[in-house]
């Protein structure tokens, strides 16, 4: 896609999302949050649910948790206008409770679409809900500070996860912030690692292209008398 496709599709979404119907989470919420982000970017950061902040002003993370979302970022020098940061429900559950799987999947459809318009090489979960889509079967204790490919059925074509505590839990105990700003030092690598594992599949592709068209060529220049026979 190109840039103004991507801002396009990203745009789409949005405005489905913000009158959206498709769970009980929308008769109690004020705003639906899409989530924001730079349409060029490599990198998608993906939570749980917003809170009550964000269920107030329409944008993810910004409440106190998005203040040490920020606060991460800045320890890696990118910005969050840098990235995208979405929630794997758009709209706020009450009383900031877990989002429940029916929940999640009637969400699902419109992260899925966020997903193939960035096409991002790297996935960066925060908490256990957004981890368990991208990392099936993992607990977060185990599983921060690591990664994972991401399974193209999640609308991701060739991605890396990389998970984080999220927020809020680094805020309520110590040591997982210590955590997370440990964690955090990590996402730059992962982000390497999934351009060069990127470039090299399609260089491959590339490759496979060029000998497939070389075959083809060949094929059509091959005088009849060399053809082989249907009998």
């Amino acid at each position: 896609m190109t840039h103004a496709e991507r801002r396009a599709a990203l745009e789409a979404v949005a405005a489905e999302v913000r009158v959206c119907t498709r769970c009980r989470l929308h008769q109690t919420r004020t705003n639906a949050v899409p989530g924001e982000g730079h349409p060029d970017t490599e990198v998608m950061l993906v939570g749980e649910g917003p809170g009550f902040n964000e269920d107030r002003l329409g944008r993810p993370f910004v409440g106190r948790a998005g203040d040490l979302l920020v606060k991460l970022l800045a320890a890696i020098r990118w910005r969050r206008e840098e990235v995208f940061i979405t929630n794997v429900v758009k709209c706020r559950p009450p009383d900031n409770r877990d989002p429940l799987p029916d929940e999640i999947a009637a969400c699902q459809p419109y992260l899925r679409r966020q997903l193939e318009a960035l096409d991002p090489a790297l996935i960066v979960t925060l908490g256990r809900h957004s981890m368990g889509r991208f990392m099936p079967g993992s607990r977060i204790s185990e599983a921060h500070g690591t990664v994972r490919p991401v399974d193209s059925a999640t609308g991701a074509p060739d991605a890396t996860a990389y998970a984080l505590y999220h927020p809020a839990a680094a805020l309520r105990t110590p040591a997982i912030e210590r955590a997370s700003y440990t964690d955090i030092a990590g996402v730059p690598v992962a982000l390497e690692a999934s351009r060069a594992r990127r470039a090299s599949r399609a260089a491959e592709t590339e490759a496979e292209r060029t000998r497939n068209a070389s075959t083809a060529v060949a094929a059509m220049t091959t005088s009849p008398a060399d053809q082989p026979g249907l009998f």
